[in-house]
């Protein structure tokens, strides 16, 4: 091997890892700045199937990933938050939404008196603009323009790059005889194409390789149709491996992005191979460009999605059948099951969203232990302080779950606006635990007046249950507030919070006075002073969570 060939071999290696991170870089900028919007959007999905596909479509063609798509459908239907029928049509949607890149890449064919238009003429400029608003750029949102810019930069380069290495030895024989080979068998085109994809994990960049190999005029048309096709069914790998571990549904997934792909490809790779075979030879053997490899791609894509949309629901129970449920039917739970999955942190805007709502399940889980807390007061039911104490226990595992989580999101990616949030979500649980534990206070304390046999007076009693009243509409408040971003329910909690401190002192004077009078009796009204305190202090949490949302707002 000469100096020259070894200089070529280098610039193919360096080619092809500059167009990957060129795609890694543009797609994690393309997140950052769109990731909320998408994620949005994937989580307000109708049932609608066409819907469906369309949002899938508009995601994958935006973050320029089937795959990342893909694994957040995985990660929304093991959370609950996605059913398998919904789906069904967003992973449609994202193998049409992937061929975009493939139309990206094509447009490098332009020359000649569309130069101008070609991306590669512009790489240079893009790179430089994109590395410019990296270095010097404040806030993130342009940053993550610099980190776009950056990456579509170095996709066309490495491409370029790419190209211009093969190009001096497309006349060589042994591309000939390998793609008139991978032409003449279906079968084996088809596992180059799924095993390049499954090795590089994307579907998009492994098209954008076959694409930069027919530039130079090397690819046959009936090699390229059938790795293309292996390509598609390569791309379901990402979503099988992430579905590991997974629950049911979840694996379910994968099995529909699987079938629906392999399905598509024996249907379309057989019919082409007949006519390739008995109709028109001369086409089979006759070299495909990037624009007909791109064409081919979105026609196969969007014809599979509409003949295959419609029975949507035999796919479903196709995966069904494959992934069968357990013949011992589960354990009904007591309380809601904490659907956080870390394939949701392949995208930091979904997995900021996912325990976002994680921590205001959590809010709503308190909010009902405090009613219930607060009730008991009133009703002294044995089983229904049984089950504070329980849920108390369950909210101390949930705390240490999202805690755990929370970590890891930290350590994402984040904008500024995100890592915020993040940091209040860390705060906001810790004062939720707080309020958990003052609803246990306040159970225990039911319990203790009950094994004593003390009561309070009708008087006593109603100034604990309007108390009472106003701190759980305080605790809605603010768990409301973090849910719907909302100043006017930061506003209740401050009014509340102002309210319970002199209610608080109020009763604190009008109980010493009925003590003075022998209205009520000593030990009954050190139960009464402490639950004034452990309203007070709930209060006071409830109006630290809704301060989060308000420095947000």
């Amino acid at each position: 091997m000469s100096i020259q060939d070894l200089s070529m071999l280098f610039g193919l290696c360096g080619g092809v890892g500059m167009f990957l991170y060129g795609m890694h870089v543009m797609g994690e900028g393309l997140q950052k700045s769109a990731g909320d919007k998408m994620s949005h959007l994937l989580e307000i999905l109708t049932t609608n199937p066409l819907m469906g596909v369309m949002v899938g479509a508009l995601v994958t063609g935006i973050i320029q990933s089937s795959g990342a798509t893909t694994v957040m459908v995985v990660g929304f239907v093991n959370a609950g938050i996605m059913s398998l029928s919904q789906a069904v049509g967003v992973i449609m949607g994202a193998n049409i939404g992937t061929t975009v890149t493939a139309w990206i890449v094509s447009m490098s064919q332009f020359s000649g008196a569309l130069e101008l238009f070609n991306p590669s003429f512009w790489a240079p400029l893009i790179l430089g603009v994109g590395a410019f608003i990296m270095l010097f750029a404040q806030k993130d949102t342009k940053k993550a323009v610099g980190e776009i810019l950056v990456g579509l930069g170095l996709l066309f380069t490495g491409l370029d790059l790419m190209s211009g290495s093969i190009a001096p030895y497309t006349d060589l024989p042994i591309f000939a005889t390998a793609f008139t080979a991978l032409g003449n068998n279906p079968i084996l085109g088809a596992l180059v194409g799924f095993v390049v994809t499954a090795l590089l994990q994307s579907s998009s960049a492994s098209v954008g390789i076959l694409q930069s190999l027919a530039m130079q005029g090397v690819v046959t048309t009936n090699a390229a149709i059938y790795i293309t096709l292996g390509q598609n069914i390569g791309s379901c790998v990402t979503a099988l491996i992430s579905s590991a571990g997974a629950n049911k549904n979840a694996k379910r997934a994968a099995v529909i992005h699987l079938s629906f792909n392999i399905i598509g490809s024996l249907v379309f790779g057989s019919l082409f191979f007949v006519y390739f075979t008995f109709i028109n030879r001369t086409l089979a053997a006759s070299a495909i460009s990037a624009v007909q490899i791109s064409i081919f791609h979105t026609f196969f894509n969007s014809i599979n999605t509409a003949v295959l949309l419609p029975f949507r629901g035999k796919l479903v129970k196709l995966s069904q059948w494959v992934i069968r449920d357990s013949a011992e039917p589960g354990e009904t739970q007591e309380f809601p099951e904490i659907h956080l999955d870390s394939r949701l942190l392949e995208s930091p805007a979904v997995a900021v969203n996912s325990v976002t709502n994680e921590v205001i399940q959590m809010g709503n889980m308190v909010i009902d232990n405090m009613k219930e807390a607060v009730e008991c007061i009133r009703t002294r039911d044995s089983k229904a302080l049984e089950l504070v104490h329980r849920r108390e226990n369950r909210l101390d595992e949930v705390n240490d779950i999202l805690t755990d989580y929370l970590v890891k999101v930290s350590q994402l990616p984040l904008t500024e606006q995100q890592n915020q949030t993040v940091n209040n979500l860390f705060y906001t649980i810790n004062d939720l635990e707080r309020i958990g534990d003052h609803s246990d206070n306040i159970a225990e304390i039911t319990e203790y007046m009950m094994r004593q046999n003390l009561y309070f007076s009708d008087e006593a009693l109603n100034q604990i249950m309007e108390v009472g009243s106003v701190i759980i509409e305080s605790v809605e408040a603010a768990v409301n507030a973090r849910k719907n971003m909302s100043m006017e329910d930061v506003r209740v909690v401050s009014k509340n919070e102002d309210q319970v401190d002199m209610m608080e002192e109020d009763l604190r004077e009008e109980h010493i006075e009925r003590l003075t009078k022998n209205l009520c009796t000593p030990p009954a009204g050190v139960s009464f002073l402490d639950f004034l305190t452990n309203f007070e202090r709930v209060s006071d949490h409830a109006y630290n969570i809704a301060g989060y949302v308000k420095d947000e707002l």
